[in-house]
C-alpha cells in the first residue's frame, strides 16, 4: 500500500512543482513594471538554463491532493531527494525518498527502504520533465496567456496569468481546465521563486531556491 500511495504522492509532488510553476496573480504597484509577455518569455529562457534547485511545498486548507508538505532537491536530469508528508487514508505519514538514475528509493515511518523503477513511476509521471529545457517549467512559462505584472514583492515581480490546459496536462496528468494562479519572478535572475496554485478545497504553494547549487543525489544508506 505504501508503494501505491508513494507513487501517487510523488506524482502530486512533481505535478505541483510543475503546475505551480505555471501560475500567476496578485497585486502591487510600480510605474516601470515590465510587460507581462516579455517577462514570461525572459523567465522561460532563464529556466531553460537551470541545472538544479531546492523546492518546498506547503498546503493551506484541504486541496484535493494526497501531498501535504514536501522539501527536497531536484536536478535537471530528473534525480531528486527529500521528504514528503502524505495523507494515507486520513493519516499523515512522512516518507523519505530519492530518485537516482533508474531507481526510486523510498522509506515510510517504519521499516527500511524499498525500491521501484523509474519506469514504474513514469507510468504515472516522469519528473525529469520539470527542468527539461524544452518542457516543464520553461514550456509552461512561455505558454502564459495574458500575463499581467501586478507589482514587486521581496525583489520579485508578481504576475497573474493563465496557462492552457493542453500545455499543463503534458506535465500534470488529468488537468482538463486552464490553470490560474500567481507566480513570482526574481528581478535579478528572471527565475521562478514562488508560485501559488489554487486547487479544489485549498491552495498549494511551491517555493524554489538554491538554483544551480552543487547537488549530488545518491542512494540512501542501507537501501
Amino acid at each position: 500500500m505504501l508503494r501505491r500511495f508513494l507513487i501517487v504522492a510523488v506524482l502530486a509532488l512533481f505535478s505541483a512543482c510543475s503546475a505551480a510553476c505555471s501560475s500567476g496573480g496578485g497585486g502591487g504597484g510600480g510605474d516601470e513594471l515590465p510587460a507581462g509577455p516579455d517577462l514570461m518569455t525572459k523567465a522561460a529562457g532563464a529556466m531553460k538554463a537551470v541545472k538544479s534547485a531546492a523546492f518546498s511545498i506547503a498546503t493551506e486548507g484541504k486541496p484535493n491532493v494526497p501531498l501535504r508538505k514536501a522539501d527536497g532537491r531536484l536536478t535537471a536530469g530528473g534525480d531528486a531527494d527529500g521528504t514528503l508528508t502524505i495523507d494515507i487514508l486520513g493519516n499523515l505519514q512522512e516518507v523519505t525518498f530519492a530518485l537516482v538514475g533508474d531507481t526510486v528509493h523510498f522509506k515510510g515511518p517504519t521499516g527500511g527502504f524499498q525500491k521501484m523503477t523509474r519506469q514504474q513511476l513514469a507510468q504515472f509521471y516522469d519528473p525529469s520533465v520539470i527542468l527539461e529545457p524544452t518542457k516543464g517549467i520553461a514550456k509552461l512559462l512561455s505558454s502564459a496567456v495574458n500575463p499581467k505584472v501586478e507589482g514587486v514583492e521581496d525583489g520579485a515581480y508578481r504576475v497573474a496569468t493563465t496557462f492552457p490546459a493542453q500545455v499543463v496536462k503534458d506535465i500534470v496528468p488529468g488537468v482538463s481546465q486552464d490553470v490560474n494562479g500567481k507566480v513570482w519572478i526574481d528581478q535579478a535572475t528572471s527565475r521562478l521563486t514562488r508560485a501559488s496554485l489554487p486547487l479544489r478545497g485549498g491552495t498549494v504553494t511551491v517555493s524554489f531556491s538554491d538554483y544551480d547549487a552543487p547537488v549530488t543525489i545518491t542512494p540512501p544508506a542501507g537501501s
